[in-house]
């Protein structure tokens, strides 16, 4: 079980160090493995996706059953209960309300002298959404990531998932898609997805962007897509970062921390705090709350090797380890959170008192839950509605207003050696 250490213990500086490191990009092996996929793909097209369909999935599909049919959709409704389809247009419509105050107008500055400056909006014609698979059904995936899409204005959304063996798809990704307005399915995951909506298909259709969480192997593929399309960020395992005082609730906060670490044996669940007295009854919450998880050995596993409890000797030295790390997700939970809210630099998404629950921010509280992982938060952002639209410059002249910097045009164009940049401006006026 994780042990209290103390941020000026000789150790505390590598433990983070290895927390933050532990979702390398560069592994050669899979990284080998997925560009033979890709290459496949780029190649032999469908044939290449129902081969490695059936090789990690077990479905054998063809061209006309990789895509689903509206009778499976129809099918999935019968297979989830009324309350899920309740609390999920709940969740679309918070979703939904957050990222409409996310929009923004396109825009005009007009001069005396007829020149015109402006910047134009205009959403993604095409955006394919990756959704787990596996496991356990994610349709709150479905939604963080299609709803911000939808909202946008995106032409086409389609999103690509794995199948079951059987070339089935689970209900509740399949009701999600459907409620939010998924144009697209198509009966397939990995690498290989990721190549198919890149590179596109006799069957799927090319994309402008991809963006959704899937395991190393789909975020190699999307690092390998970019420049192709776009994609939104290269998303490492799950991470929680709880930033407490002493008048923190253990209970909470173990609670808080295991909802990581059930995740993945690679997620990562954290403790900074003032109280060494905090940590260490966190410690025994932990132990006795991991007893009642079905996922316990996963998140026994996850706090084993990517887990902590660190001991702070004030506030200040707290919140420079908590910017430092950058978490995915931060828990605020000191007397006055909001008093060191604008202290705060990094953090994916900002969860502040005793009662924001980070699951919430998962499912039902509005704000995306696609957010930087690995340290990224010191540069990224959550997903949102810019990741779907594109800005256009806008740019007009009157001959009044390109006389008064014609000179300034021509004589930055000769410095950089550009002639016939600078005879562009010249012949106007000539």
């Amino acid at each position: 079980m994780l042990k209290v250490i103390n941020t000026t213990d000789s150790g505390a500086k590598e433990k983070l160090n290895k927390i933050l490191n532990r979702s390398s990009f560069d592994n050669e092996g899979q990284m080998e493995a997925v560009q033979n996929i890709w290459d496949d793909v780029k190649d032999n097209g469908d044939q290449a996706i129902f081969k490695y369909t059936a090789k990690f999935d077990g479905a054998e599909l063809d061209e006309s059953t990789l895509e689903v049919q509206e009778e499976e959709i129809a099918a999935a409704y019968e297979k989830v209960d009324e309350e899920f389809i309740s609390a999920l247009q709940t969740s679309i419509a918070n979703v939904e309300d957050f990222h409409q105050k996310q929009l923004r107008e396109d825009w005009m500055d007009i001069k005396e002298d007829g020149v015109i400056v402006g910047q134009k909006f205009s959403a993604l014609e095409k955006v394919g959404l990756y959704v787990p698979g596996g496991r356990a059904a994610y349709p709150s995936s479905v939604v963080m990531n299609g709803v911000p899409a939808q909202v946008a204005g995106v032409d086409e959304i389609s999103m690509v998932s794995p199948p079951a063996a059987d070339g089935s798809m689970n209900p509740y990704t399949l009701v999600a898609a459907a409620e939010v307005g998924v144009d697209t399915i198509y009966k397939v995951g990995g690498a290989q997805a990721v190549a198919g909506l890149s590179l596109g298909t006799n069957t799927m259709m090319q994309v402008d962007k991809i963006v959704g969480p899937g395991n190393i192997y789909v975020t190699l593929a999307k690092k390998l897509a970019f420049g192709y399309v776009d994609i939104d960020m290269l998303a490492g395992p799950s991470e929680i970062l709880v930033l407490a005082d002493e008048t923190a609730n253990p209970r909470y906060v173990a609670a808080d921390m295991l909802s990581q670490a059930e995740h993945d044996p690679m997620a990562s669940s954290v403790l900074v705090t003032t109280s060494k007295e905090v940590a260490l009854e966190v410690k025994e919450e932990l132990k006795q709350q991991l007893k009642e998880l079905s996922r316990e050995e996963i998140a026994a596993e996850a706090l084993e090797n990517y887990g902590s409890l660190i001991v702070a000797q004030d506030l200040t030295e707290a919140i420079k380890v908590t910017n430092q790390f950058a978490p995915e997700h931060l828990e605020v939970k000191v007397d006055d959170p909001f008093a060191i809210l604008g202290k705060l630099r990094n953090a994916g998404a900002i969860f502040l008192g005793e009662y924001a629950a980070e699951p919430i921010g998962d499912y039902v509280a509005g704000p995306n839950h696609v957010l930087p992982t690995g340290g990224s938060a010191r540069f990224y952002s959550p997903l949102n509605i810019d990741d779907f639209i594109k800005k256009s410059s806008v740019i007009s002249y009157s001959k009044e207003g390109l006389e008064k910097v014609k000179d300034d045009a021509i004589k930055i164009a000769e410095v950089e050696g550009l002639d016939a940049h600078a005879n562009s401006v010249k012949v106007r006026f000539e």
